[in-house]
């Protein structure tokens, strides 16, 4: 059925899905190329040859200089996937188009794209509180204007419901949560974030990809606006986005803007290429910049394209691996704006830990790092069933060990015993060999920061014990700077932590 969304795969909130659409399925998370049908120096076929078989055009700029009456995909000669926008970005760049949404979208309907999006008011970067206000007004009544038009093409098309807002995250929490009362619209797309990613202003567009995704639900596919820098992707991904679209491929390129997974360097700053794409196997940076400018920038936006396709499939390998959070702390480290979208992302790592499955079907090992490690999900979850589970458990003994030691022996059924771990914190010794407790790599060189945040989340738990007839020992844990004791009541042991 077309609009049809399944879930393959998860990690984090981050997914691998597919989408059925009139002209196949599509795996996401997925890119869709820009295809300005007025100017372009690429062409479908070569956005074919990089492994793409999905685009995304402008109906509007369709309508105005071709006024086309059939079909979109042989107008193209592209028998894969087309989404089409509907002039929304005009109205960003210039302010006003000369066209009415009834007129896009019945345009659409005969067009006949496989995902189409109504003639949405774009919010951009627009200070101004009462200004977004009405761009979100005006959209969801563009919304519900397009509902009579679209009704006999749901069928073939999947309509697109804009999520506008921007910065002002009550307004993009309230156009988010309506979209819940249009069910007709199979995809969900948070609109204007482009000048925030020209910007590399992270922070507010992690918020805001948050505050979307919060406020709709998670059984529709949804489409971030203008994400075409493969560095900022997976942290999109790891909330929930599931695709994208950008023009940034061929506008870089353009510009001898040589983009790769981390950054983006100007063509004439680099000495070699960090990268074995075809394009860059058989040029040097100083031979591609003697070519003529339009050969270099079809060349350029063909190797970005490449860059693009390598990041997606990294992301959708890491969540096949369970291990999205530890490739989003690599990520972090690729620029200091980057970072920045890191830490922004744990403030949500409650949200992560929600979506985060319990359990995937080829257990992998996960690595623990420094002290960003201690929000991945696993530990967040281990933080709540020690309180949950383990507190009303200890209350039935009289004595607890605690030690650093793996081989630690006690057949006594009054003594409660539990691993220390520089991460986790206690770990009930009988579940040491389970997972994910027994498949874990830590550093030899514990981060001092780390110990003393997990020592203080281990001091909280045992202070809600301290009231009870409960004696501690520690045992064996000198090398993690924890001084070992005998017998003493857990009072007196906090006194001394």
């Amino acid at each position: 059925m077309v609009g049809e969304f399944e879930i393959k795969d998860e990690d984090l909130a981050g997914r691998i899905g597919v989408l059925n659409t009139r002209h196949g399925n599509i795996e996401t998370p997925v890119f869709f190329p820009v295809i300005n049908p007025l100017k372009s120096e690429i062409t479908i076929e070569d956005i074919k040859s990089v492994g793409f078989n999905n685009i995304i055009t402008n109906a509007y700029l369709l309508k105005k200089n071709f006024n086309l009456k059939s079909s979109i995909h042989e107008f193209f000669k592209f028998n894969g996937v087309i989404m089409t926008d509907s002039g929304a970005y005009q109205i960003l760049q210039y302010g006003q188009v000369n066209v009415t949404n009834k007129e896009i979208v019945e345009y659409e309907n005969t067009i006949k794209p496989d995902i189409a999006v109504i003639l949405d008011v774009p919010t951009g970067d627009v200070r101004s509180e009462e200004e977004a206000k009405y761009t979100v007004e005006e959209t969801i009544n563009r919304v519900n204007e397009s509902l009579s038009y679209i009704k006999n093409s749901l069928d073939e098309i999947i309509w697109v419901y804009p999520i506008q807002g921007g910065r002002y995250l009550n307004l993009l929490s309230y156009s988010a949560r309506y979209s819940l009362k249009v069910d007709e619209f199979k995809i969900l797309a948070l609109g204007s974030p482009t000048v925030l990613m020209q910007r590399y202003d992270y922070i507010p567009l992690i918020d805001m990809i948050y505050t979307a995704k919060s406020n709709v639900t998670r059984g529709k596919v949804f489409h971030l606006f203008g994400g075409g820098l493969p560095h900022i992707m997976p942290f999109a991904v790891a909330l929930g986005v599931d695709s994208f679209d950008s023009a940034s491929y061929i506008l870089y390129a353009r510009d001898n803007r040589y983009m790769t997974r981390d950054r983006v360097y100007r063509l004439e700053e680099l000495e070699y290429f960090p990268c074995s794409c075809p394009v860059c196997t058989r040029y040097t940076p100083k031979e591609l910049l003697e070519t003529d400018q339009k050969s270099r920038t079809r060349l350029l936006a063909l190797h970005n394209l490449y860059v693009i396709k390598e990041e997606i499939n990294t992301i959708k390998q890491s969540i096949k691996e369970g291990r999205l959070y530890e490739y989003l702390q690599q990520k972090a480290f690729s620029h200091p704006r980057v970072y920045d979208a890191f830490k922004s992302l744990l403030k949500y790592s409650e949200y992560l830990e929600k979506f985060d499955p319990r359990t995937k079907g080829e257990i992998k090992g996960i690595f623990l790092y420094n002290k960003d490690s201690l929000e991945r999900p696993e530990i967040k979850r281990h933080q709540l069933r020690l309180k949950e589970i383990i507190s009303p458990k200890l209350s039935e003994h009289k004595k607890i060990v605690i030690t650093c030691e793996d081989s630690y022996n006690s057949s006594d059924p009054n003594i409660e015993v539990y691993l220390f771990n520089p991460f986790y914190g206690l770990i009930p010794y009988e579940l040491r060999e389970t997972f994910p407790y027994s498949q874990h790599e830590i550093p030899k060189l514990i981060d001092e920061e780390v110990l003393q945040a997990t020592k203080k989340r281990v001091k909280e738990f045992l202070n809600t014990l301290k009231d009870k007839d409960i004696t501690l020992s520690i045992v064996g844990c000198e090398k993690l700077h924890i001084n070992s004791s005998r017998d003493v009541p857990i009072k007196f042991f906090l006194d001394q932590f």
